[in-house]
């Protein structure tokens, strides 16, 4: 832990001093788009989206450059560094002025955003003052120099009025340059900094500053920094915007109520220090989080009329937040986020004392990147949506994901301190008196599992697995045609009178495809947490709320187009159930039949795409549920169409598998997966080369089944293609299923090779027909690339167990030979679940890049070249790490071929 006792108290209160002063300064002028950012807005005729964008390119500099600040601030000291940083962003406001075009303004900003990275320099040479015991509270001071959001805030309108925004930049270059210049008058050396100079010891190196970075500890910190800070510097760039279109405020009483949220956010700060020194930083960002919930929830609910049909007739209310109750809710939110800003800041010194210049700057970095990304995602959402209140309700739910990820982190700490303890207590301290261990251990839990050993596993261990895995089939089967519904259901919903555009129908097709990929990411690690069971159980019958949804929404054309985006991102639930359902079958299954109990729970449930894109025409054609389905819709053409049916159709069979899941199925007690430990797959190499590599292939089979049957309607509109479209996510699954041989006898990196090359050749010939309007000569190309993903399928997980086997006794050579094959398992099976999610993603990107570029260039042939080139980056990582001539699989492939042996089975 870090100590400073040898700096006088003078030397200390100086450094603070200065150092505040200089933040607040820097501060002012990285927001100062917030305000002449509006006179630039009304001058230039941007949009939402534009002038989203250019109130954020300062945060995207002033993030990016934290990390690389903080480690030359460790280096050279702060003295130096915040001088250069501050006299650099003042000449980059000055030369703002000289702009003449939109582009010219985003290049300036991108130089003013330098005053973003003072805020490291500044922790970076304020926490090497003090110690321990009051780095919180000095931390909490300097932090304050936030308050500078709200200097502009109250100060600017003013100066805008009265000389136009040219005179803001003038005032703010000239205040900051001054200040830069008496800093480094002023200012002293921090103490560590002498003495490395007085005993002549080196610099650390750079891989010694950012060795920390690998920790998953300080990436979760990084998460709750997003929202602190990363919310704060977004909403206060967000708010005049905000209140002059919702309220109809003007720009100075816009700037001086979004000042108070400002102010509130800043000065408090050094109170949060306080507190977390005193109470403990954890103790105050549970605060945080909890209080935010309730604010982000009063704040994200938008005006709504309400009608309900009492005893004496309908009475009809309101609900909406008047401009001074919002202002105070904000004011409240400000405060808490303040004292979230301090808590994270504590941990820093603490855990990480000789890196607080690499890991404050990366947690600064990515704190930073909230504050550039989320007013981009605000004016999206608000283009998209047209709900003001969007933007808090996306904070909602980062602040629902960082408190979760928190206390699942905090549990496994203290389980980890205290072994076994924690899990005999009963779940409410007050029933200890009345708690008989045994009475509470849940029902179906296989307190001895052991499918490696030969005469339990022929006793008793195979049925129970296969009766598990025959569950999880079907269950998995409904999550994929769920997940995929959307692809047929935008084909049809301008048929019934749904006025929305391709971009908007597109969105449709692909928000599943973004939400369920995010979802996989957590989904992962849920089974040893809740037990495969329970979460099957509980992830099956999340299933029902998206189909009955559907089956509500498509019978009203008033239906709002928000509904149906929330829809779309329930259907999500589906896609998340891959990664914990492979998760959890993986742990019942010994090694030597693992691979193919993987490959049966993979592939029949992809097949869930291709039974939905089957079932869903035959089913809307008929009123299959009577009076209880609701009434048909008329077609433009005067036929009819139950679309409620794609939605109510699963019902009954979601019902059945949670029935099936809760009654059939059964948890392992030993399946723990340390997140901590399953983390370490982030520093591998491979692990990201893969996730390139099977986004290439599942992501390209989930995102051409998404986008196919759209596309092809729009492309062929003469063509019946609901009558077809099923066959290519039907023919992707088989051929998963069916193909995973080849890749034994030949090995995974060839046959991954080979089939990269030839979906390029499959997607020129797409693109030769696309051109060319001819029907058949398309589908069959398509066909071929649904045919060649689901090859890819198979050969890309085999590879990683390969890849592993090799890999961890390079890497971690002391291990035993046991504890290396429980090492390899445990990576690859880590490995195999991150891959899947990353390449979801595909489900999001194909749709969306066939809308984006049907309405850039009226065709989607741009987004297939970029598909194209995108394999063809894939067989050059291929070839070039795996097999090539010395690359990674070559001598283990060619030994096999040559030899006639199997592989390792795929995990």
């Amino acid at each position: 832990m870090q100590t400073v006792t040898t700096s006088p108290p003078a030397d200390q209160t100086r450094a603070l001093s200065l150092s505040t002063i200089a933040f607040t300064a820097c501060f002012a002028v990285w927001t100062i788009f917030s305000i002449i950012g509006v006179a630039i807005k009304a001058e230039l005729d941007l949009s939402d989206t534009q002038f989203g964008l250019l109130v954020a390119t300062p945060i995207l500099t002033g993030s990016i450059t934290r990390l690389f600040l903080g480690v030359w601030t460790e280096r050279y000291g702060g003295r130096l560094v915040f001088s250069a940083q501050m006299i650099l962003t003042a000449i980059a406001t000055y030369l703002l002025t000289l702009a003449d075009s939109y582009v010219m303004y985003l290049i300036a900003a991108l130089g003013i955003g330098l005053a973003g990275g003072s805020f490291i320099i500044g922790v970076a040479y304020v926490s090497r003052w003090y110690d321990a015991g009051r780095q919180g509270t000095a931390l909490g001071i300097f932090g304050a120099g936030n308050v500078g959001a709200a200097v502009t805030k109250f100060v600017a309108p003013f100066v805008m009025v009265a000389y136009g925004w040219h005179g803001v930049a003038y005032v703010w270059a000239a205040g900051l340059a001054i200040i830069g210049v008496l800093f480094f008058l002023l200012a002293k050396d921090d103490p560590e900094l002498v003495e490395r100079r007085r005993t002549g010891a080196k610099a650390p190196t750079l891989a010694e500053q950012f060795a920390p970075l690998r920790n998953l500890q300080v990436w979760r910190f990084s998460l709750y920094y997003f929202f602190v800070f990363g919310a704060f510097v977004a909403l206060a760039l967000w708010m005049p915007h905000y209140l002059i279109d919702v309220y109809g405020a003007d720009v100075e009483t816009a700037g001086m109520a979004a000042a108070s949220f400002s102010l509130s956010a800043s000065l408090f700060r050094a109170y949060g220090g306080h507190l977390s020194d005193k109470f403990g930083a954890r103790q105050v960002l549970y605060w945080t989080f909890g209080f935010s919930l309730v604010l982000l929830f009063m704040l994200s609910y938008p005006p709504t009329d309400y009608v309900v049909q009492g005893k004496g007739g309908p009475i009809a209310f309101s609900t909406s937040m008047g401009f001074w109750p919002f202002v105070a809710v904000l004011f409240a939110l400000g405060f808490f986020m303040s004292l979230g800003k301090a808590a994270v800041f504590k941990h820093i010194p603490v855990y990480y004392p000789k890196h607080v210049g690499a890991v404050g700057g990366l947690v600064g970095m990515i704190g930073g990147l909230g504050g550039f990304v989320l007013p981009i995602v605000f004016g999206a959402t608000l283009d998209l949506t047209g709900i003001y209140t969007s933007c808090f309700a996306i904070l909602f739910v980062l602040v629902g994901i960082a408190v979760t990820w928190m206390h699942l982190s905090i549990r496994a700490m203290e389980r980890a301190a205290h072994g076994t303890a924690l899990d005999d207590l009963p779940s409410l301290p007050e029933m200890q008196a009345i708690h008989v261990p045994g009475k509470t251990v849940m029902p179906r839990v296989l307190q001895d599992w052991r499918p490696e050993d030969t005469e339990f596993w022929n006793a008793k261990g195979r049925a129970i697995a296969r009766r598990n895995l025959w569950i999880s089939i079907p269950a998995l089967l409904l999550a994929f045609s769920v997940w995929m519904v959307w692809s047929v259901v935008v084909a049809r919903l301008p048929a019934i009178g749904f006025d929305f555009t391709p971009g908007q129908l597109f969105w449709l097709a692909a928000l599943p495809g973004l939400s369920g990929a995010t979802l996989r990411i957590f989904y992962s690690f849920l089974v040893p947490i809740f037990g495969g069971r329970l979460w099957t159980t509980l992830s099956t019958a999340s299933l029902l709320l998206p189909a009955m949804g559907i089956g509500y929404a498509v019978q009203n054309p008033e239906t709002p187009y928000l509904i149906f985006l929330v829809l779309a991102l329930l259907c999500g639930f589906g896609g998340g159930n891959f990664a914990s359902s492979m998760a959890n079958i993986g742990y019942f299954f010994p090694k030597a039949e693992k691979g193919n109990a993987l490959a049966l729970n993979a592939g029949l449930g992809n097949l869930g795409v291709s039974v939905m894109q089957f079932l869903v025409p035959i089913v809307i054609t008929a009123g299959v549920f009577g009076a209880l389905g609701g009434q048909p819709q008329t077609m433009s053409d005067g036929g009819q169409l139950w679309m409620q049916n794609a939605g109510f159709v699963w019902v009954p069979f979601i019902l059945a598998a949670t029935v099936a899941a809760w009654l059939g199925m059964n948890d392992i007690a030993d399946a723990r997966a340390s997140f901590a430990n399953q983390a370490i797959i982030f520093s591998r190499k491979h692990n990201w080369l893969m996730c390139i590599l099977y986004t290439g292939t599942f992501g390209s089979f989930i995102g051409y089944s998404a986008g196919f049957p759209l596309l092809t309607r729009l492309a062929f509109p003469e063509v019946h293609a609901l009558s077809y479209v099923f066959l290519g996510p039907l023919v992707g699954a088989l051929s998963r299923a069916g193909t995973g041989w080849v890749s034994d006898r030949f090995g995974g990196g060839r046959v991954t090779l080979w089939t990269f090359a030839a979906m390029i050749a499959a997607t020129f010939g797409v693109i030769a027909f696309l051109w060319t309007g001819s029907f058949i000569g398309f589908f069959a190309c398509f066909m071929a690339l649904f045919f060649l993903t689901g090859v890819g399928n198979a050969s890309t997980f085999q590879m990683i167990p390969v890849i592993m086997s090799r890999e961890v006794p390079r890497l971690m050579p002391n291990l035993g030979s046991d504890e290396s094959k429980r090492q390899i398992a445990m990576e690859s099976g880590a490995i195999v679940a991150f891959t899947s999610a990353i390449a979801a993603y595909g489900a999001f990107f194909i749709p969306k890049a066939y809308g984006t570029s049907i309405a850039m260039t009226g065709s989607a042939m741009g987004a297939l070249w970029c598909f194209l080139i995108f394999y063809v980056l894939c067989v050059a990582i291929t070839w070039a790490f795996y097999t090539r001539r010395g690359g990674l699989l070559h001598d283990i492939e060619q030994g096999r071929r040559t030899a006639g042996t199997a592989p390792l089975p795929a995990q």
